[in-house]
């Protein structure tokens, strides 16, 4: 057996009509991984609110590498004006959340919504305004812990995202 460098392996580079929204997530790391996570999984867009640190911070520099420029992104201003827009262009509002409605990952058809918007919370209060979402989905977890960093739960959901919908 021998292991690969990034220089022996050929990814499909596929994109899938994802676009992310992060909603007031304050971590630069957080931000960064964002990026890459995001990039490897074939995302369309990521949204940021504007008083998140930006791609100029130094930080997010390092996290994101070089998945930077290889990833449509954008800041925004007001949550409820963006979810708005976006639902009007067709997407479907899934708030990666533990809620009283929130389905399990693995038991949600992400093959039945043609274009898929992954909202992301806060690392503090989660979602703001869940009740602007279509749907919630939960990561069920086994240990006493109920709750992951924000960036662990997208890198489980755009697995699972991608997984189902690349097999249509």
């Amino acid at each position: 057996m021998e292991q690969l460098t990034h220089y022996d392996i050929e990814n499909k580079q596929q994109q899938f009509p994802i676009t992310i929204v992060c909603d007031a997530i304050r971590t630069p790391e957080n931000i960064g991984m964002c990026f890459r996570i995001s990039e490897s999984f074939g995302v369309e867009k990521i949204y940021f609110h504007e008083n998140s640190p930006t791609t100029e911070n130094r930080i997010v520099k390092k996290t994101a590498r070089n998945t930077l420029n290889q990833i449509q992104h954008e800041a925004y201003t007001n949550f409820e004006t963006l979810i708005s827009k976006l639902k009007a262009a067709g997407n479907t509002i899934i708030g990666i959340e533990i809620t009283d409605k929130s389905i399990d990952i693995q038991d949600f058809n992400f093959k039945n919504h043609e274009k898929i918007v992954l909202l992301l919370g806060s690392e503090r209060n989660g979602i703001e305004n869940i009740n602007l979402v279509d749907k919630t989905v939960a990561i069920p977890m086994f240990g006493r812990n109920s709750s992951m960093n924000v960036i662990h739960s997208l890198a489980i959901t755009l697995y699972e995202v991608t997984n189902q919908i690349s097999k249509k």
